[in-house]
């Protein structure tokens, strides 16, 4: 699973999940990112097409294994699929981190600094010491003093005229923490990578799926070990679910349905999905933990309407498991809504020789790809 077209500069995005290690290598040329290489680690310590390793047991978990384990996947990668960056951008599972929109009145950006840490105590579930803050205004609120209303403007408008004064800031405030940066540091640091930043994996993810689109979307992303649920609007995170279902899960219970092994049971999830035909013997073992799923999202997304009274105009699906068969239908008729397969690799040049495949790298390799977007 390895792909090389050009051999100047780049950045990779480093996507380490539960299940896999998924590394994606852009170059970014006349305004376009271009695709250099790609490739995947799996949780059974194979790269995809290597043949070759001795990883985590299945059902372990990537991120359980030691850091020794993780920057041997991730320099087999790199080995295998010929990859000349060294800049790399990672990301930060969105269950080991923390994020919220606060609303806060109208300061400089220099008092807010100051203000921040004092507010994030409120939200921030465990000391702050132990944690790294980060912050960016997400709106700026005005009020029309002629009209007595108010009115919102996207960050970095400058409020003028008519009597209009700021009035409040919304923020986006994310906490990670410190023992899970200097992690990652040490990993990338172990593979001989030069890490520019560390990102949160939502953020990363409505990058590489929404771009410059500001409309209010819905996005499922089924990992490895859980299914996240969030709402971009301005392209911010507004609101994220995690609900502890992922392809993992999935494939154990038709392991244990079967009385197959894990091998197995992925073999035949990949293979015969949701198909409908009478030698499909493993729909059943998977309905419930779908249905859940999906009464998850349909939760989460119908809260977010009624608590902001605010439509969400779209739903995307993106992560592995959408690539098994007849699954998008599914989701989509269970859960009523419109909904379509997210495209990470929409503004990314390719050669046509991947044509046949593209969607499914797409699906694979979402966050990855948003953070090879990243500016640094």
């Amino acid at each position: 699973m390895v792909f090389n077209l050009f051999k100047s500069k780049s950045k990779l995005g480093i996507d380490v999940g539960t299940a896999a290690i998924k590394i994606i290598e852009l170059e970014k040329e006349g305004g376009r990112f271009g695709l250099k290489n790609y490739g995947l680690f799996e949780l059974k310590g194979q790269p995809v097409e290597a043949g070759t390793g001795s990883a985590g047991l299945p059902g372990q978990g990537i991120l359980k294994l030691p850091d020794q384990e993780i920057i041997w996947g991730i320099k087999e990668i790199i080995k295998k699929s010929k990859m000349s960056s060294t800049d790399a951008v990672a990301s930060l599972p969105s269950f080991s981190t923390f994020s919220t929109i606060i609303e806060m009145p109208y300061l400089s950006e220099e008092d807010l600094a100051q203000a921040i840490p004092f507010e994030a105590r409120k939200y921030v579930p465990i000391p702050l010491s132990e944690v790294v803050l980060d912050w960016s205004i997400i709106d700026i609120i005005g009020q029309d003093a002629d009209a007595g209303g108010t009115s919102s403007v996207p960050a970095g408008t400058q409020v003028a005229g008519k009597g209009a004064k700021p009035t409040t800031v919304k923020v986006f405030l994310a906490a990670v923490p410190k023992d899970e940066t200097a992690r990652y540091q040490r990993i990338t640091k172990g593979a001989g990578l030069n890490l520019r930043a560390l990102e949160l994996e939502n953020t990363a993810l409505a990058r590489a799926l929404l771009g410059n689109d500001l409309s209010t979307t819905a996005v499922i992303n089924i990992g490895g070990r859980s299914t996240s649920i969030l709402v971009v609007d301005k392209g911010y995170e507004q609101i994220s679910h995690n609900y502890e279902v992922g392809g993992f899960e999935i494939a154990k219970s038709i392991a244990r349905s079967l009385n197959v092994s894990l091998e197995k049971a992925e073999e035949l999830k990949r293979k015969l999905g949701l198909k409908q035909t009478d030698e499909n013997i493993v729909n059943e073992a998977m309905g419930s933990l779908l249905d859940m799923m999906v009464f998850e999202a349909k939760k989460t997304i119908t809260n977010y309407e009624s608590s902001r009274n605010q439509k969400i105009s779209r739903v995307l699906l993106a992560g592995g498991l959408v690539n098994m068969p007849n699954f998008v239908e599914y989701f989509k008729q269970k859960l009523g809504r419109e909904t379509t397969v997210a495209n990470s690799f929409a503004r990314i040049v390719y050669p046509p020789t991947l044509n046949p495949i593209v969607q499914e790298l797409a699906n694979t390799f979402s966050v990855a790809v948003g953070l090879a977007m990243r500016e640094i």
